[in-house]
C-alpha cells in the first residue's frame, strides 16, 4: 500500500505547482477587482471634478468682473460698479452653486451601498 518515494515526492510538487500558480491566479484576480472598483469610483466622480474646474473658472471670471467694474466706478464715479456688482453675485452664486453639486460627485469615490454590499458579499465567499 505504500507508495514509492519517487511518486510521493513527484505528487508534493505537482501539490506545490498548482498551489503556486492558484496563488497566482487569486493575486491577479485580486488586483483586477482593486482595479475594477478603482476606475468605477473614477467614472463616477469625473462629472464632480469637471463641476469643480468649471466653477472655479466661474469664480475667477466672477472676481474679475468684480475688480473690472470696481476700476470702472473708480474712474467714471457712476453706475458701472453696481452692474459689475450684480454681474460678480450671479456669477459668484453659480460658482457656488457648481461647487456644491462638485463636491456632491466626488463623494463617489468612497463607494456607495451597492458597491459596499457585493464587497461583503464577495469576502463572505468560501
Amino acid at each position: 500500500m505504500d507508495a514509492p518515494a519517487s511518486q510521493e515526492e513527484s505528487s508534493l510538487g505537482e501539490l506545490f505547482g498548482r498551489l503556486s500558480d492558484d496563488a497566482r491566479a487569486y493575486a491577479s484576480a485580486e488586483a483586477k477587482l482593486y482595479q475594477a472598483i478603482a476606475r468605477r469610483r473614477l467614472s463616477r466622480a469625473r462629472a464632480g471634478a469637471v463641476a469643480l474646474v468649471a466653477s472655479a473658472l466661474l469664480a475667477n471670471a466672477a472676481l474679475i468682473v468684480l475688480l473690472v467694474g470696481v476700476s470702472l466706478e473708480l474712474a467714471l464715479h457712476v453706475g458701472p460698479a453696481l452692474a459689475g456688482l450684480i454681474v460678480a453675485v450671479v456669477v459668484g452664486l453659480l460658482a457656488y452653486l457648481l461647487v456644491r453639486y462638485g463636491a456632491g460627485k466626488i463623494g463617489a469615490l468612497s463607494g456607495d451601498a451597492e458597491e459596499r454590499a457585493a464587497l461583503r458579499a464577495g469576502e463572505s465567499l468560501p
